[in-house]
């Protein structure tokens, strides 16, 4: 008797398509029109009982906004070679990328700014992210470092923010919304585990909010005698064609009042040694 374990066969591109069109809400009817197929077609393609052509996949993968990487996926489980190239991001072809993602981080200085991948590990980091991290034990900076496990975690920025409750709901939400639509178990891993930190503040702070909260969920972290209220914006690259490039995100976390503005530039003008416009 064979003592290997047994290995579940990989699931066809008919099943994978039909659970990304039920993960995206989007009925066959939907779908086929959006993709100018017939509901029909589409039936056979799901069930297996029709092979979609190279054009087919790559229509459907684009009418329910797969990801780069699982479109590959779906390219490979229907027989064709991948479409899109996944590029190291530290390698020479990324050069000039990394060159235009420095003057980015520096063109945000002294307002903290940071480049992740997919799983949030951080990449690139300007000189203010220096400011956030005061205080955040080594442990949780050395490599790889999580951005989301250090902004929560009881030895990290946690025990600074002001608004614990309203900014660990905010980031939770996001990531449980991108477990969700990108379908990576590596970010469902890291909602459960960010979800066991502990945290005392339960929920947003009544009264306490600046007029910005209105718009949008603000960062509010101590600095020394200060209180330093951010706004988070978050960039991708527009139309990518590889992977890597696909899932980079640039967030920066710019003054939601003029006080913070003032303290970031002095914060860092005093650890850099340099002052900022």
């Amino acid at each position: 008797m064979s003592t290997d374990a047994a290995v579940a066969p990989e699931p066809g591109v008919g099943p994978l398509l039909r659970s990304w069109r039920n993960r995206r809400r989007i009925s066959q009817l939907d779908l086929s029109i959006e993709a100018r197929i017939s509901t029909r077609h589409l039936s056979f393609v799901e069930t297996g009982r029709s092979r979609p052509s190279r054009e087919m996949v790559l229509r459907l993968s684009e009418s329910l906004d797969v990801p780069l990487r699982d479109r590959n996926r779906l390219l490979l489980a229907a027989g064709y070679a991948p479409a899109y190239a996944e590029t190291p991001v530290d390698g020479p072809d990324m050069e000039a990328l990394r060159g235009t993602v420095r003057e980015v981080l520096a063109g945000h200085e002294p307002f903290p700014t940071v480049v992740v991948d997919r799983t949030w590990t951080l990449l690139e980091a300007n000189a203010g992210v220096a400011v956030l991290l005061e205080g955040v034990a080594g442990e949780l900076l050395e490599p790889p470092v999580n951005v989301l496990r250090v902004g929560l975690h009881p030895k990290g920025l946690a025990p600074r923010i002001v608004n614990l409750g309203e900014w660990r709901a905010h980031l939770l939400d996001r990531l449980r919304r991108e477990a969700e639509w990108t379908a990576d178990p590596g970010l469902g891993d890291l909602y459960r585990e960010l979800c066991g930190y502990p945290c005392a503040d339960s929920g947003p702070s009544p009264g306490g909010a600046a007029a910005t909260a209105a718009l949008a969920v603000p960062l509010r972290v101590r600095h020394g005698r200060e209180e330093l209220a951010l706004l988070s914006t978050v960039a991708t690259f527009g139309t990518p064609v590889d992977i890597t490039v696909s899932e980079l995100r640039i967030e920066s976390f710019l003054p939601a009042d003029r006080a913070t503005a003032r303290a970031l530039h002095a914060a860092v003008a005093a650890l850099t040694g340099t002052d900022h416009p």
